[in-house]
Order: C-alpha cells, then structure tokens, then sequence
C-alpha cells in the first residue's frame, strides 16, 4: 500500500485546498410580489411561479 514519505506541510495542503469553499446562494426576484426567492422555485410569500399562481398561501 502507498504511504506518504513526509508530512503533508500545512502550507501545501491548504494550497490544494484553495478552491473548497463556500459559494453565496443565488437569490432571484419574484415577479409577482417583489420578494427574495431561490431561482425555479415558488415563492413562499404569494405561491407564484413563472407568473402563475400555483399554490394558495394562507394568510
């Protein structure tokens, strides 16, 4: 089984590690009502999606 010869310095293995992080979720408009929504989702403050009304909300 391969083992490593030396230790993987702390500097070397944070450089390969540069591109893991966390991204920002992507937050779009909706049409109907102006509220922050995720993208291809319905909206939870008036129930639309790509302007139709999909689901009723109870106020």
């Amino acid at each position: 089984m391969a083992v490593p010869k030396r230790k993987t310095s702390k500097s070397r293995r944070d450089k390969r590690r540069t591109h893991y992080k966390a991204e920002m979720p992507t937050v779009s408009v909706c049409s109907n009502c102006g509220a922050p929504i995720r993208p291809h989702h319905i909206c939870d403050k008036c129930g639309y999606y790509n302007k139709k009304q999909v689901v009723d909300i109870k106020e």
